[in-house]
């Protein structure tokens, strides 16, 4: 293995360890992402509970709930930001894992043809030798 082959295959192994990464920063981005969003659904799912009851009810009651369901539209208004960011975070890691990717596959196929240029090499060298002679033919 010559010096060539030893480095390309050092780079494939760093471009793996690159796309290793990548994904798994892709992989926490989205789950972020997610969660963002299960908590919105729950906001607003708290939200439509705080409605008035049929009946007679304080004023005081009344306050209270309304209090309260406004600060829930607060808090889910609040996540939208962070959900529009989290989500073009989570786009720009998969463009990044996507980079690194092709980056690992580029490195794969360099080693490859690294190694097969060094093998034809060898087979040439090995074709232009002159043919050794035979033992019974030297005595």
């Amino acid at each position: 293995m010559n010096a060539r082959i030893r480095q390309c295959t050092r780079l494939a192994r760093v471009r793996t360890i690159q796309h290793t990464l990548a994904a798994a920063s892709a992989s926490r981005a989205t789950r972020q992402v997610e969660a963002l969003e299960a908590s919105s659904n729950k906001l607003a799912s708290l939200r439509i509970g705080f409605g008035a009851e049929q009946g007679e009810t304080s004023g005081s009651a009344l306050a209270s709930l309304g209090e309260i369901a406004m600060r829930l539209d607060v808090a889910r208004e609040g996540l939208r930001t962070s959900i529009a960011g989290a989500r073009h975070k989570a786009k720009l890691c998969k463009e990044a894992r996507m980079a690194a990717r092709r980056d690992q596959e580029s490195a794969e196929r360099l080693t490859e043809k690294a190694a097969s240029e060094e093998a034809r090499k060898a087979d040439k060298q090995q074709s232009q030798r002159p043919f050794a002679r035979r033992r019974a033919e030297v005595e």
